[in-house]
């Protein structure tokens, strides 16, 4: 039978999972070198950890997938969503009533009002002794108040922080947690099965109070904001000139031996083999709230974070049919300087080898 709470029984193995994104198998041997882009470890399963019971509540895109990575690994997962057709449970208290305690819930839903309230509603069926760990993208600041209220009753609260989108199943998630230690020390065998293989502290990380694993997952997102834009930039100024008649192979080449590789760079790749020169997609961008805060906080300890900024305010520039800013700057330019005004309505559009007489060439 399957452990329930902290009760540790039956010992179980993890399914190894395929290398990531970008590396050959051939190179996943003991002894070889591979991409430190990567890291990809070749090691031993774990067989010292013990199958325990968790409650998870949200099965989106990863909630779903993190079930199963759980379950392959030997663990009890009863899971609950709002769509009865992958919900193992009708309803939050009937999730409580299938685990037994003390109890674990992980909760997996959008960040904000969605999450605050799947907390307050655990808040009154869960009993002292219980942990509760939100592994959606809430803001840092969200984390205190929750843990409040969760004490109140005597509950615990982690924050996890969790990177790896819809590739997560196979290859793993970046974890980051934030809570106290005897809580995280508690639930380590689900963020062992988790996490990647290879080295604990290269997949995982105990970042600090609470709040910190949400803190440390906004940086995170933060940082993939610029180097997300500077990718882009780059395949935009190749596409422009008829000199590389190859934009995806330098891309491609870029994914071995180069400073620049990356899991983000191997996803483009893989992005133009599926969309060549990614034409008819939709320049609509938009941001999940990590960004603004990441900024925000950079102004508020005085951090200069140029990168991010630019990047952010691109996604904000994506969703408008035409910019208000640029319709200004058009007008100016008009004004003291004589220079025509193009109207929408005239149907003007200058060639992408346009450029204005003022920074031409001598």
């Amino acid at each position: 039978m399957l452990g329930s709470g902290w009760e540790l029984v039956d010992e179980y193995t993890r399914p190894a999972g395929p290398p990531s994104c970008g590396l050959m198998s051939s190179q996943v041997q003991a002894g070889a070198q591979t991409n430190p882009a990567h890291r990809t470890e070749v090691s031993t399963p774990r067989t010292e950890a013990h199958a325990m019971q968790l409650g998870l509540i949200g099965l989106g895109k990863m909630g779903h997938n993190m079930r199963e990575r759980l379950r392959r690994a030997g663990h009890e997962v009863i899971g609950y969503d709002r769509n009865p057709e992958v919900s193992d449970v009708s309803s939050v208290s009937d999730l409580v009533r299938s685990l037994s305690a003390p109890r674990a819930v992980w909760v997996m839903v959008p960040a904000g009002a969605a999450t605050q309230q799947t907390v307050r509603e655990l808040s009154e069926v869960l009993s002292p002794g219980d942990i509760v760990i939100d592994g959606g993208n809430s803001y840092f600041k969200d984390d205190a108040v929750n843990a409040e209220l969760l004490a109140a009753q005597g509950i615990g609260y982690l924050d996890c922080g969790v990177s790896g989108g819809i590739w997560g199943l196979n290859n793993g998630y970046g974890l980051m947690v934030g809570g106290e230690a005897e809580h995280v020390d508690q639930l380590m065998p689900i963020f062992d099965a988790l996490r990647p293989e290879g080295p604990r502290d290269e997949g995982f990380v105990h970042a600090g109070n609470v709040g910190a694993g949400h803190y440390a997952k906004m940086v995170h997102n933060g940082i993939e904001y610029g180097l997300m834009h500077a990718y882009a930039e780059g395949w935009e100024l190749l596409e422009a000139k008829d000199l590389v008649t190859d934009v995806h192979g330098c891309f491609k080449a870029w994914t071995r031996g180069t400073v620049v590789r990356s899991w983000l760079l191997d996803l483009l790749v893989k992005a133009v083999e599926e969309i060549p020169h990614l034409e008819g997609v939709d320049e609509f961008t938009p941001d999940s709230g990590e960004g603004r805060w990441t900024l925000m906080e950079a102004i508020d300890h005085s951090v200069p974070m140029p990168v991010l900024s630019a990047a952010l305010f691109a996604r904000f520039a994506s969703r408008q049919e035409n910019s208000p800013t640029m319709q200004a700057v058009s007008a100016l330019r008009g004004q003291f300087g004589g220079h025509a005004v193009a109207m929408i309505d005239d149907g003007f559009a200058p060639s992408p080898d346009h450029v204005p007489d003022h920074v031409a060439p001598q």
